[in-house]
């Protein structure tokens, strides 16, 4: 911890605090939304790009959670990303690395289109 931080158990409790109460979420929010409008965009999104990433896992992460993403030939896990038109984060999903895809995007824009109901859907090639 920095050392102008209060000690570390302090520190947890209240992010503890917040994540029990979902204020994370809520600070995340707030702060993405001030960050689009000082940069001249509405507070609320109307565009978003998903993307995925495979990623090795460390031994320690159980088999249960963790797969084999054949076209890259990863062992380990998958994170799905939604940012705006900025990069900033709209929603995120990790998945074991064998799971598609067009499955996993499916569950996480359905997330995110739920929170940001201005985003339009769009097919782009």
């Amino acid at each position: 911890m920095p050392a102008d931080f209060p000690p570390w158990d302090r520190v947890y409790a209240f992010f503890r605090r917040w994540r029990d109460q979902n204020l994370v979420k809520e600070f995340h929010d707030r702060l993405r939304a001030q960050v689009r409008e000082a940069a001249g965009h509405d507070a609320e999104p109307m565009a978003g790009v998903i993307d995925s990433q495979s990623v090795k896992a460390d031994a320690v992460v159980g088999a249960d959670s963790r797969g084999f993403d054949g076209g890259k030939l990863v062992n380990g896990r998958k994170r799905h990303v939604v940012v705006d038109a900025l990069g900033l984060l709209l929603g995120v999903m990790v998945t074991a690395a064998d799971t598609g895809d067009r499955a996993a995007a499916q569950v996480l824009l359905h997330q995110v289109a739920d929170a940001h109901h201005r985003l339009a859907r769009r097919h782009r090639v």
